[in-house]
């Protein structure tokens, strides 16, 4: 499995190996002592969540309020999105840096997002499927925040020639500067792998 770092750390794409002969294929996207490995410590992923969109269907920037905060494993087995994450972790030293990894079966990537770092991904393809491993299996909509994932100021590379479409909630999100000025954001040293709960 090749193993790189993007922009924003913490955050991983991983890319299996994809094992091919005469009755189809079989990948490995998901190693638990691999990604443990890699992140510093041991993933505990509590549920697996799946979603359909159709082409232009934007799902972000979200993310959780830390703690609990929440961690995520995210791959596309039908259809491509391009995934974006960004750091919103106050005092990381890429705070504010977004990166951009398109995801799909041609090479059954995937990207793992820590704590403290916003979620979205656009749909290029109908019938697109993304699925999610998550660190909380607990949803509580006050600590759910969501960044609006057309704030100019962000200047993200969504795919242009598709018009976006976005919920209700995704419509109404504030900005990154307003999230910010709201408190919203958490703390590095409470996001980073062995931070304590209190």
């Amino acid at each position: 499995m090749k193993i790189q770092e993007l922009a924003v750390e913490g955050t991983f794409e991983f890319t299996p190996d994809v094992h091919e002969d005469h009755r189809g294929l079989f990948v490995a996207t998901f190693k638990a002592p691999l990604v443990e490995e890699t992140i510093g410590e041991a993933p505990s992923f509590e549920q697996a969540g799946h979603s359909s969109s159709a082409a232009g269907v934007i799902r972000g920037l979200h993310f959780t309020a830390t703690p609990p905060g929440q961690t995520k494993f995210v791959y596309c087995p039908q259809g491509r999105v391009l995934d974006v994450v960004l750091d919103v972790r106050l005092g990381s030293p890429t705070f504010g840096v977004w990166d951009a990894v398109d995801l799909s079966p041609d090479t059954y990537n995937a990207v793992y997002v820590p704590k403290g770092v916003a979620h979205a991904y656009f749909a290029v393809e109908d019938d697109t499927i993304v699925t999610y491993l998550m660190s909380n299996a607990t949803f509580d909509p006050a600590l759910e925040h969501a960044i609006h994932p057309l704030d100019p100021t962000l200047e993200l590379p969504w795919p242009k020639g598709l018009p976006p479409v976005l919920s209700a909630r995704d419509s109404a999100a504030v900005t990154f500067a307003e999230a910010e000025q709201r408190g919203y954001f958490p703390r590095y040293e409470d996001c980073i792998p062995g931070a304590r709960t209190p």
